[in-house]
């Protein structure tokens, strides 16, 4: 059977219209990939060299799956010669051609979050600026923000706007930081992520020559999920699809959900005000989810008015209504989820990973972790530690870092004594500012440490003399070592496997562990086969195109292998799970000013957004959907009176199930006072005084053994005891999964439960 009988009427036609713009319109579950593979295929079928090809994917993972699909079309030397991956792997290999052109070298480091906050920090110590005012942080985001939408540092400097922003904000120095940064990363032949699309755009901005080039090269150009694009690369799109307009983009303005990356849903919502001839495909069957889910999803999205209008529908079952659950506290709720897996889970025969936990902040996984930890249910994390941060693999690539660009600040303050070479912080310190005050890098100043006239005795040169030939033996390596044989020779001479091997405590074994883990991630790597565009490199298996590769995983790519080993239950943001889909999924925490956030709600373009996120967790479901609420909870150590989400009552009655509501009607679900259930029992919390207040003397005077009252740390609970008078009058509660406290009343804080 033809791969074009495989697609669904639309899908064809988006697939066959090669020529010119083209934005296809998808719909959660709507096949999107398979468009976007096969229309590569069929590209590839009527003639078009696949060097000419530039597919831009969401993950590197998504990029290696597409094109194995398109070799299994057209076969694997053609696919292999697909320029396919993210924007940031696609440009950085770009650069690594064109590095000259901007004066970079084509060897240069990328830097990751971890070591572009380091370097920030080091700039703010340098200039004795307070942290507390110049945070970190902070400054991250606002240089980021500036590259992302083309502002270089001497164009932040002069921007009187930016400057009187930083002034009334009291960081008048953001953009002397922002200029010593970026020489910095200069220096040290260092490139963050966002400068692989900054830099980008300066070279196709400033040599006509390698536009030109590349704008041959492209002549037919997919994006997905072009939603999420930001200024920054619509800039470069715009730029390379300017010669040929062979440009396709795939995406969903239902789902732009990361505005506070930058993402610019104007991108997808004025492509056709860019490029008026432009074909448009709507993607509306979806294929992933029940009746009862695509219908809730299109009543959510409804409301938005800044859309490009789709129907999506399903010929799936009509399956589960959205099932909705209120609950006193987030540790009601997290038992809730825990008890309602077991249950579907035992009823239906299923795994741990047919369930997913979404939530609108990290903070809110706490509760929900202990219930799953109690009832002894296997989870997973997204967005934790991520096992290239862990610190002996940092450590260790660190050392690697240093065999490709010497030049590194952040890699050599990392290893310099690391292990412990005798060389203290002080020593450091002194290479840093003297490098700094010099011009060059720590590394430059260090190998010619006679002419820098250090204050630093023999012995502690002579031990930077023997760091400085360690990592030139290590160069010489590598020139003609593949990336693991030269990794695995580091990881001993260093003596960091040794130092793991023997320290046999959970923690050694552990590293020990994930040391072994990346030795054998380079030994997968060096196995790879080269692929076209690499046979012109020398050794395309280096430990520079190692460091490459894992400089640009993104979140998805970068999962622990290890974790893979047990069905687990998926547990993330939203943000997260944009792209996965699971069988049965718990949207937890749908209050008001935590979803929709409290920072989201000044203005409609932000609730909008809000709301579309509420859409991408009920389509992450196929089979049912799981909506959740506490009535208290929580937030910066208080306990908080919370109200149901109004995107709750954007869900039609008919398509919800609630025991729990079924003697409430829609409008006093939505009301700020509302009755709550906890089972078979009405009660009604009442606020004394205002949140967190003490009980007022009156109050005191009424309380009786058996009163339910609420607690800000202890939860829900009842007295059981009293003794003394107002006061010093005393009460022993009995808080549910706590036990029993004495409690001084005039200082505890508690709240009655009606």
């Amino acid at each position: 059977m033809s791969y074009l009988e495989e697609l669904n009427e639309v899908q064809r036609k988006a697939v066959e219209k090669s020529d010119g713009p083209i934005m296809v319109l998808a719909g959660a579950g709507s096949g999107k990939t398979r468009v976007l593979t096969y229309r590569v295929a069929h590209l590839i079928d009527k003639g078009v060299d696949p060097f000419n090809i530039l597919s831009l994917t969401f993950t590197n993972k998504a990029a290696r799956e597409m094109k194995k699909r398109i070799g299994t079309i057209v076969g694997e030397s053609l696919a292999r010669s697909l320029w396919m991956g993210t924007f940031h792997s696609i440009f950085a290999k770009i650069l690594r051609f064109e590095a000259d052109k901007i004066g970079y070298p084509s060897n240069f480091t990328i830097y990751d979050m971890d070591d572009s906050k380091s370097l920030l920090k080091t700039i703010i110590k340098e200039l004795k600026l307070d942290d507390k005012v110049y945070k970190p942080n902070l400054i991250q985001r606002r240089i980021s923000a500036a590259k992302n939408g083309l502002v270089s540092a001497l164009e932040y400097q002069k921007d009187t706007t930016i400057y009187n922003d930083d002034l009334q904000a009291k960081k008048p120095l953001l953009g002397k930081i922002y200029g010593i940064y970026e020489n910095r990363c200069f220096r040290a032949g260092a490139m963050d992520f966002d400068d692989l699309l900054f830099k980008t755009n300066i070279l196709l901005k400033q040599h006509a020559d390698v536009l030109l080039k590349y704008q041959n090269k492209f002549r037919y150009i997919l994006v997905d999920e072009f939603q999420d694009t930001n200024y920054s690369q619509s800039n470069i799109l715009k730029m390379l699809a300017a010669r040929h307009e062979n440009i396709c983009v795939v995406g969903d303005d239902a789902q732009s959900i990361y505005a506070f990356r930058g993402a610019n849903i104007q991108n997808i919502l004025q492509f056709q005000s860019i490029y008026p001839d432009a074909s448009v495909f709507k993607l509306e069957q979806n294929y992933r989810s029940t009746k009862m889910i695509v219908e809730a999803a299109n009543q959510i999205i409804l409301k938005n008015q800044d859309q490009l209008k789709k129907n999506v529908w399903t010929s799936n079952d009509s399956g589960d209504k959205i099932k909705l659950i209120k609950c006193l506290s987030e540790t009601e709720e997290g038992n809730f989820i825990a008890n309602e897996i077991l249950e579907t889970k035992d009823n239906k025969n299923l795994t741990e990973d047919s369930f997913a936990i979404l939530y609108r902040t990290n903070a809110q996984s706490r509760a929900i972790e202990e219930a799953l930890r109690r009832k002894n249910i296997h989870y997973r994390i997204y967005g934790g530690l991520s096992f290239y941060q862990r610190k002996e693999i940092k450590d260790l690539l660190a050392y690697f870092k240093m065999c490709v660009n010497p030049n590194d600040e952040e890699a050599f303050k990392r290893i310099l004594n690391y292990p412990a070479r005798g060389i203290g912080q002080t020593t450091k310190d002194k290479i840093t500012i003297a490098a700094s005050e010099e011009g060059v890098s720590p590394w430059q100043l260090i190998m010619n440490l006679k002419g820098a006239h250090l204050p630093i005795n023999a012995g502690t040169a002579k031990k930077i003399s023997e760091f400085c030939n360690l990592i030139q033996s290590f160069q010489v390596m590598a020139e003609t070592t593949n990336a693991y044989d030269l990794g695995n020779h580091i990881a001993s001479t260093t003596g960091m496997l040794r130092e793991f091997y023997v320290d046999k405590s959970p923690e050694g074994v552990s590293r020990y562990e994930n040391i072994q883990e990346l030795l054998s991630g380079m030994k997968e790597f060096t196995e790879i086969e080269v692929e076209e565009e690499e046979l012109e490199v020398n050794n395309p298996r280096s430990l520079g195109k190692f460091l490459e590769d894992v400089a640009l995983l993104t979140d998805v790519d970068a999962k622990d292998s290890k974790d893979d080993e047990q069905p687990k239950v998926s547990m993330m943001t939203i943000h997260s799970a944009k792209g996965l889909e699971f069988p049965y999924v718990f949207i937890a925490g749908l209050e008001e000013e935590l979803f929709p956030s409290q920072m989201s709600m000044s203005t409609r373009q932000d609730l909008e957004e809000e709301r579309r996120l509420f859409y991408v967790a009920v389509t992450r479901a196929e089979k049912r959907a799981t909506l959740s609420f506490a009535a208290t909870r929580f937030r910066y150590g208080n306990m908080n009176y919370c109200e149901p989400s109004r995107f709750i009552g954007e869900i039609p009655e008919n398509l919800i199930d609630s025991p729990a509501l079924k003697s409430s009607s829609k409008r006093e679900l939505a009301s700020k006072s509302y009755e709550l259930e906890d089972r078979v029992i009405k009660r009604k919390l009442v606020k004394a005084e205002s949140a967190g207040s003490t009980l007022t003397k009156d109050q005191m005077s009424k309380l009786i053994v058996g009163t339910k009252v609420a607690h800000e740390r202890f939860g829900s609970g009842e007295i059981v005891g009293l003794e003394g008078d107002f006061p010093n009058k005393k009460a022993t509660v009995s808080f549910k999964g706590i036990g029993k406290k004495q409690l001084l009343l005039k200082f505890a804080k508690l709240q009655l439960i009606e």
